[in-house]
């Protein structure tokens, strides 16, 4: 888990207790003298459950969750890591991330295809892509990889788009 997550999720957890704390212990209402409507047990014990429920477990489960997705290898996750597919990984990132769409590098780009949306998408279908300039609309440059790399690539791709 990345060290940003506990640089921002403490504090708020540290100020959510406080809450949590201070509204059990009666506010400034029982400092003032104020008269406190008088609460079941019950309720004094399910609010303080209520909130560190809502409070701690869901986002917990919510950064579990997103832990299969961090460094983007869902799909590759059960399968040992082969060479070419992580230096194809690696490519793509550097190379196509910025314009294309794929979910197992957590890729939002704008001005390519979204390469999870086109379905199953062949090794071939990628190099051709890669080698004419994608659909030959000018929005990809021709030739961006070549060789070895753009095999890498097209089979990362090939792999991981629509799954």
């Amino acid at each position: 888990m990345s060290v940003w997550v506990w640089v921002f999720m403490v504090p708020w957890v540290l100020l959510g207790v406080g809450a949590i704390v201070f509204a059990v212990a009666g506010g400034r209402e029982r400092r003032r003298g104020i008269p406190l409507p008088r609460w079941g047990g019950s309720v004094r014990v399910l609010i303080p459950i209520l909130y560190l429920l809502l409070g701690l477990a869901v986002p917990a489960i919510a950064i579990i969750a997103q832990e299969e997705a961090v460094g983007g290898t869902g799909t590759l996750a059960a399968e040992d890591g082969n060479e070419e597919l992580e230096r194809g990984k690696e490519l793509f990132r550097s190379n196509c991330a910025s314009c294309h769409t794929l979910a197992a590098v957590q890729a939002k780009g704008v001005t390519g295809p979204n390469l999870d949306r086109l379905g199953s998408v062949s090794r071939r279908r990628v190099l051709a892509a890669i080698s004419n300039g994608g659909t030959g609309k000018l929005q990809m440059p021709a030739g961006l990889l070549d060789g070895e790399n753009a095999q890498a690539v097209a089979a990362y791709v090939s792999r991981v788009a629509g799954k």
